[in-house]
């Protein structure tokens, strides 16, 4: 299926969330409407609907050895759509998925453009590597490429220290903050350490992915103004592995990591308790499967209870990301699940229905 075009009009009932109500939906034209709609097909009779998820870190066409072709991009993006995900904040790709936005059957993307690192300081043919005197323009060069986001890699391993160590002098990373807000673009950074999320929230990015080294006045500072965390907790259960694949090289890097990974839980709770916004992301693509948001929520819920982390990667994602929930006129992006996923979160392993841009699209 390409291009645009429109859909039969569709009614549904159900439980819409985040409000708990009994309500109907008519689809007309792809968008949600008020009032009935003459002749719609009723595709959902009782079920829980809410709107389209999110996963807000994923790279789209990428996998370990960089960049792929068009059909394991779209692979990646379907494989996306049928887990109930409508929206992906793409954190970072080589490839050109601009395509996309021309198919009605594949999700909505943010991109970010290419993720941004210095010479052997971060994955192979991923990056648009620059030393410190080429960081503004990389930025240039990336707001162009995405969709209103930059993202810096801001730690890595450095080898003649071995372990984790920033990339960027604080005050050129400060200069490159300030371009891309001139630019009217946000900046997320990758960190895993304390020294780079601690220098890079002070000089004013817009998000922080991983995070696992927030100490309480970055985490109180990044509460103050807003600044998201996107903790990607399935990614972080490599943590172990990659320890004990630097240990006999880098035993500083392996027992920093180990470090982090066990105090991840507090490290996070202290971010909700503070009001940190935290969005759910599951880091696919590179080195992760795609279509593994249920799992990422679940884990989500044990720092926030099941209903937060529904939002995390629904109602209040979309929102972040300037798209709408389930009112009048929005685009209709929605899922359909068979039980309760606020007392039950296993029900979003199984939409029972995927409703993209008005289309029924998994049933």
């Amino acid at each position: 299926m390409t291009g645009h075009v429109l859909p039969p009009p569709l009614h549904l009932r159900g439980v819409v969330l985040p409000e708990g109500e009994v309500r109907d939906l008519w689809c007309v034209d792809g968008r949600l409407a008020a009032e009935p709609v003459p002749g719609a097909t009723t595709v959902a009779e009782e079920g829980w609907i809410l709107p389209g998820l999110v996963d807000a870190h994923c790279h789209v066409g990428l996998e370990s050895t960089g960049a792929v072709d068009r059909a394991t991009t779209e692979q990646h993006a379907l494989t996306e759509r049928d887990a109930g995900v409508l929206l992906l904040r793409d954190a970072g790709s080589p490839a050109d998925t601009r395509w996309i936005d021309g198919r009605d059957d594949l999700p909505r993307i943010v991109r970010a453009g290419r993720h941004i690192a210095r010479p052997r300081r971060y994955l192979r043919d991923y990056a648009d590597e620059v030393e410190p005197d080429g960081l503004v323009a990389a930025v240039e060069r990336q707001a162009a490429a995405g969709d209103g986001w930059i993202k810096l890699v801001g730690d890595w391993i450095d080898r003649e220290q071995g372990d984790l160590a920033p990339l960027w002098p604080v005050e050129v990373a400060r200069a490159a903050v300030e371009r891309a807000h001139e630019l009217g673009c946000r900046v997320t950074v990758h960190v895993f350490g304390e020294q780079a999320v601690t220098e890079l929230v002070g000089v004013g990015v817009d998000g922080v992915e991983h995070g696992t080294g927030l100490d309480e006045a970055t985490i109180a500072l990044m509460a103050r103004r807003g600044v998201a965390l996107v903790p990607t907790l399935l990614q972080l259960e490599n943590f172990p592995r990659f320890a004990e694949q630097g240990r006999a090289r880098f035993p500083r890097y392996a027992r920093h990591m180990e470090a982090l990974h066990a105090r991840r839980w507090e490290t996070f709770g202290r971010a909700v308790e503070a009001g940190v916004p935290v969005y759910a992301g599951t880091d696919a693509g590179g080195f992760r499967p795609h279509g593994t948001i249920a799992g990422e929520v679940e884990q989500l819920a044990r720092v926030g209870g099941a209903s937060w982390a529904l939002g995390a990667a629904s109602w209040r994602a979309r929102s972040w990301l300037g798209h709408p929930g389930l009112e009048t006129g929005a685009p209709a992006d929605l899922l359909v699940l068979a039980g309760d996923p606020r007392t039950d979160l296993t029900a979003l392993r199984r939409p029972r229905l995927v409703v993209l841009r008005g289309r029924v699209v998994r049933s």
